[in-house]
């Protein structure tokens, strides 16, 4: 007896089957109660802050206000968050003209015209301008000394000359900092190459992921960042797996982040019965290249039994890296091999070298497949992973390898999924490297 399933890919599905006495769990965010109106949320949350006073007691008339934005590879709504601030903005006087939108691409490729429109909305884009935070400008920087840890703090200088400065974007579960929400938006949303490099090598150099883990020493460092760029304020969503709004939080950096996250470990953590040989996940929604899709690495290793197989499903129609194409060349090599390397600065991409350096945490302890179109079996060689061209093939592989009644655990939304496994399994072989 087989059971037919299917994961999303891209803007499709990619169907499979397996034999049913194979299949463990399927695992996928909760179906949660969205909210009916989603700009009446917008509202809400502006008109109920958390932490601090109300927006239009923020401002002046002659302030000049900088809204910090996530890009296209988040499901944000900011074409139905950002008329309402705007809206706020002007009936407390603040003219047009000093209100600009900075577009929180951390190290990400700018985004084109078409994708601006498409985030933001034509109508805002009619009102004030955008524009790509563009981290390896040293022009746009403004260097703000060295936190306690050592941490450079280089942030785009547009927060230097803004009297208000607020965040907006989602909370999902994130390996580098727990969740993502809060201070990410400035730290690596608008920071430079050298910040950004230092707190995740922060991260994985602490543990083999932060994933779910709310107060750790990279949160920590991400909020001193945004206090001394000046970014107090964040507008930040919690969304279903579908993209569709749950609840809108607004105030202060700190206070309405940490209300945020309850809510989101609601939706994302999952309980798990346990790990199993085998984890097979799509990358749904991290999909548009692999610098997105390999968030879904951490939540199949913390369910994945040791020396078994990581599957993962992702279209990744811009391949690896697009801003990061060195990856390619040392992702491969040992955790031990890659680390020096960036100690002794023969990375010199040193953003890529602390992902590689993750991606090689995990291989250390499973073996990686890529399904996709859009990494080739070369580039997956490259990165220290096999390819299969399809999911059939791929658990035919895995289950040579390992044995025929290898159990699978299943996530249908993996780059966005929080396993909740018994505390035992939870302590054991997800710290250190």
């Amino acid at each position: 007896m087989r059971t037919n399933l299917e994961l999303p890919y891209g803007n499709g599905k990619m169907d499979f089957s397996m034999p049913s006495g194979n299949l463990a769990a399927v695992l996928s965010p909760a179906a949660v109660l969205k909210v009916p109106d989603t700009v009446a949320e917008v509202h809400r949350a502006l008109a109920s802050p958390i932490g601090c006073p109300p927006l239009k007691e923020l401002v002046t008339p002659g302030s000049r206000v900088v809204l910090l934005c996530d890009d296209n590879t988040r499901l944000t709504p900011a074409h139905i968050i950002l008329p309402a601030i705007l809206d706020q903005l002007a009936e407390a006087g603040v003219q047009a003209q000093n209100i600009k939108i900075l577009m929180a691409l951390g190290t990400h490729r700018p985004m084109t015209p078409a994708e601006l429109r498409e985030k933001l909305g034509e109508a805002v884009l009619a009102r004030v301008e955008a524009i790509n935070h563009d981290f390896r400008n040293p022009a746009a920087l403004y260097d703000f000394g060295l936190t306690a840890n050592g941490t450079p703090v280089k942030v785009n200088r547009l927060v230097l000359e803004a009297d208000v400065a607020i965040g907006i974007g989602s909370i999902v579960p994130h390996h580098i900092p727990g969740y993502s929400g809060g201070a990410k938006i400035v730290q690596p949303g608008i920071c430079g190459e050298d910040t950004t490099a230092a707190t995740h090598l922060l991260s994985v150099r602490t543990r083999r992921n932060m994933l779910g883990i709310t107060e750790n020493a990279v949160r920590e460092e991400m909020e001193d960042i945004a206090e001394r760029a000046g970014v107090r304020y964040v507008f930040n969503m919690v969304l279903d797996r579908g993209g569709r709004v749950v609840k809108a939080f607004f105030g202060d950096m700190r206070q309405a982040f940490r209300a945020g996250v309850e809510t989101s470990r609601g939706v994302f953590g999952i309980c798990a019965p346990g790990r199993t040989p085998i984890v097979l996940a799509s990358s749904h929604p991290c999909d548009l290249e692999f610098w997105q899709a390999h968030k879904t690495l951490y939540p199949c290793d913390m369910l994945v039994e040791e020396g078994g197989t990581i599957i993962i499903v992702t279209p990744c129609p811009e391949g690896v890296a697009v801003t990061h194409p060195d990856l390619l060349h040392f992702a491969a090599q040992s955790p031990e091999d890659i680390d020096a390397q960036i100690r002794e600065g023969r990375i010199a991409d040193q953003v890529a070298g602390a992902l590689a350096l993750a991606w090689a945490k995990v291989r250390r302890h499973a073996e990686v497949c890529l399904v996709s179109h859009g990494v080739s079996p070369q580039d997956a060689a490259a990165l220290g992973f096999t390819h299969a061209a399809t999911v059939a093939e791929a658990l035919e592989r895995a289950w040579a390898r390992l044995e025929n009644q290898a159990l699978v655990t299943v996530l249908t939304h993996g780059a966005d999924t929080l396993p909740l496994l018994p505390n035992e399994l939870a302590a054991d072989g997800n710290g250190g490297t």
